[in-house]
């Protein structure tokens, strides 16, 4: 008999499958959410490639529940396959989270060990995935639905907290913990392996009080194999043979008539699915390319606090437990009374117009983010600033051209980048120096599409040129740029936060990313003396500085430039396309969830699910080939996937219109005199229903 919790008729050993749900979603979810910058600042991939790669997983991911369900229905059942792929699933994660230990070997080591560890995890969560809710409401009586479906609003409410949490924590402990100099990958992803490995162990705890039931045989199996032998038969039957109204139909000599007709039934609905893709491909790129916009913004939310930019996707999470109620409650209710008629397909159609319109969002706020970006200079060009540290005005001209049109003041921070034209690869030009009314050539040696800073000085033999080349290319997490020039007579060593410069006299130093914040009291020491405290001001996001060490009046004085503006276009600019998106979701994810379960048999639920899973995966697909493939800037990108989506919607609409809505439960009245089965098609019926009600209760779309 099933232990009960007390008081209620709740099993016992639903509490082990939900707390095991929510470790699991916060370690696949904390881990996902870290991966697009762990590409970048990490193994030190490009961002076209970092988020190709995290598709592909993403991709991946989708694909294996359909292994699971196979194995768990032909084979090991749910209980024994969800505990073996948990433990696939533990090793990826431990795999990944040494893969981040700077220590362990080489860069290929690094990348080996990553790419090792995405698989087996892809193999762990896609395994499990299609396992665990249904193992949930297997261990309910019959008699208990109404618990049932409470249990699977607890169970999704369980996903949705665990993916919210662990987008907030993970970032934390990426960016404000510090281990071997850097940002602390290898934390980040040992926490969500922790719980991965927690969440195992409570699900194998509660052992002793599941209901299991034995593997039936893979429905989706048999359907494959039905389809097959229409195909096979109708291609060796002879011309001579009556036509026949279907192409199943040509199965009949082998699989019974309600098998084929359900197998009918399914199909109409998975040719539904045909354009869904494109909205999962606009979807999921919430963890990619509106991250790496992120790294892009100002973060700071007044003088205190700070976001990180992949703790932005905790806002989907977030905004799914406000809008679902509120859909449901409210909007639903309100379009109903004025005389609406609101079905599934419109629902749907209507999703991926706020998807669309979410990326019209994300184009605007990227033409904009884009201002503050420094472009590389075209062939034959390169890009030149000055700093003048002549003691007063000079004047400077390059070859036959003049691009500096007004004296450069002493000390003055260089407004912008000027184009050089050069008419080569690499090229020496003669730089024309005025000052003093004396003019100054210095030949310097210039490549295309590099920047370069002129440094202009003089000493007691006149002026002296020195071009050093520059970074114009903002870092990936969001965090400014420094390197300090020093003009003073002896080395000194600066302390910014935690990163340490080490700047001989007359050398540049190398920029090194440091905490964006106030540095009123920098920490600096020569050789021969301890020299004042250094005040730097304001490192702001993805600005890139350079910090001019003087000594005036025996002391060392700093003078900051900024080379490449801070960002300033604040992250709050994301809210809209989060709303959007997540609007999008509520109406597309929800209600096809719904749909596809009510238009199929219930002994069918499991091969829309699995077509389900599929488009998700054919989404990620689609992002991955224009990531890899189109090149586009990221504006035009964003434009493409919307206006692609409008085009889908389109054409999703015109099919759904031909779509004439069913009553699954009409073949058991069909089929109840031929199957002789009365009371079994009754109670097929019943479940049918209490599925339908099921997949109502538990709104929540991150499975």
């Amino acid at each position: 008999m099933t232990k009960k919790l007390c008081g209620t008729n709740y099993p016992t050993s639903i509490c082990f499958i939900v707390v095991n749900e929510f470790c699991e979603r916060f370690s696949y979810y904390g881990m996902k959410a870290l991966l697009t910058l762990y590409f970048l600042t990490y193994l030190g991939w490009d961002k076209d490639l970092s988020t190709a790669i995290y598709h592909a997983f993403s991709s991946l991911c989708y694909f294996t529940p359909i292994l699971g369900a196979i194995i768990a229905d032909s084979w090991l059942g749910k209980f024994k396959t969800i505990i073996y792929l948990s433990l696939v699933y533990v090793v990826g994660h431990v795999v990944k989270s040494v893969g981040a230990i700077p220590t362990v070997g080489s860069k290929e080591v690094h990348i080996g060990l990553s790419m090792t560890g995405l698989i087996l995890i892809a193999f762990g969560t896609g395994g499990i995935k299609p396992c665990v809710s249904a193992f949930g409401g297997d261990q309910f009586d019959e008699e208990n639905i109404s618990e049932r479906q409470k249990f699977f609003s607890i169970f999704y409410m369980s996903i949705n907290a665990g993916s919210l949490l662990s987008t907030i924590i993970t970032p934390i402990l990426r960016g404000d913990v510090k281990c071997f100099g850097h940002d602390c990958y290898a934390l980040a992803f040992g926490v969500p392996a922790i719980l991965m490995i927690v969440a195992t162990v409570v699900f194998i705890a509660g052992s002793s009080l599941y209901k299991r039931n034995p593997p039936q045989g893979n429905v989706l199996l048999e359907v494959c194999r039905c389809i097959g032998f229409a195909i096979k038969n109708r291609s060796v039957r002879s011309k001579h043979d009556p036509p026949r109204k279907h192409w199943l139909d040509w199965a009949e000599e082998k699989y019974s008539k309600r098998l084929i007709q359900e197998i009918k039934m399914v199909l109409r609905v998975l040719v539904l699915f045909i354009p869904l893709p494109m909205f999962w491909a606009l979807f999921d790129q919430q963890g990619s390319r509106w991250t790496l916009q992120a790294t892009r913004m100002n973060m700071a939310f007044g003088d205190s606090f700070s976001i990180k930019p992949d703790q932005m996707q905790m806002l989907n999470a977030l905004l799914i437990l406000i809008f679902v109620p509120i859909f449901d409650l409210i909007i639903y209710p309100l379009v109903g009374l004025c005389r609406i008629k609101i079905t599934p397909l419109r629902k749907m159609a209507m999703g991926m117009i706020f998807a669309a319109l979410a990326f019209g969002a994300a184009t605007v706020v990227e033409v904009n983010v884009v201002e503050s970006v420094v472009n590389p200079a075209p062939t034959g060009n390169c890009l030149m600033q000055v700093y003048n540290l002549a003691g007063g005005d000079v004047s400077v001209s390059i070859g036959s051209s003049n691009p500096f049109t007004a004296p450069i003041k002493h000390l003055q921070d260089p407004p912008k980048y000027e184009t050089v034209t050069i008419g080569a690869h690499s090229k020496h030009i003669p730089v024309q120096v005025t000052f003093n009314g004396e003019t100054t050539n210095c030949v310097e040696e210039f490549e295309e599409k590099k920047a370069y800073s002129l440094i202009v000085d003089s000493d007691i033999t006149g002026i002296q040129c020195k071009l050093v080349e520059d970074n114009i290319k903002k870092t990936e997490d969001g965090n400014p740029y420094l390197r300090f020039l020093n003009k003073g007579p002896d080395d000194i060593t600066i302390l910014v936060g935690e990163v340490e410069f080490f700047v001989p006299s007359g050398v540049m130093s190398m920029n090194k990313s440091v905490d964006r914040g106030e540095y009123p009291d920098v920490t600096c020491t020569t050789a021969s003396k301890t020299c004042p405290k250094l005040n730097l001001g304001l490192l702001d996001f993805g600005a890139l500085y350079t910090v001019i060490l003087l000594e005036e009046s025996g002391k060392i004085v700093p003078h900051t430039m900024e080379d490449v503006k801070a960002n300033d276009v604040h992250i709050a600019w994301q809210i809209p396309q989060y709303v959007l998106i997540t609007a999008g979701e509520v109406m597309f994810s929800i209600t096809g969830l719904e749909f596809s379960y009510s238009q199929a048999p219930a002994n069918m639920k499991s091969v829309l699910q699995a077509g389900w899973l599929l488009t998700v995966a054919f989404g990620n697909v689609i992002v991955l080939i224009v990531a890899e493939g189109a090149g586009l800037e990221q504006w035009i990108e964003f434009l493409l996937f919307a206006g692609l989506l409008l085009g889908v919607c389109i054409i999703f609409s015109i099919m759904a219109s031909f779509y004439t809505y069913v009553k699954p439960e009409e073949l058991d009245k069909i089929f109840l005199e031929d199957s002789g089965k009365g009371e079994d098609d009754q109670e097929d019926l019943k479940q049918n229903s209490d599925d339908m009600q099921l997949n109502k209760t538990g709104k929540g779309t991150r499975l």
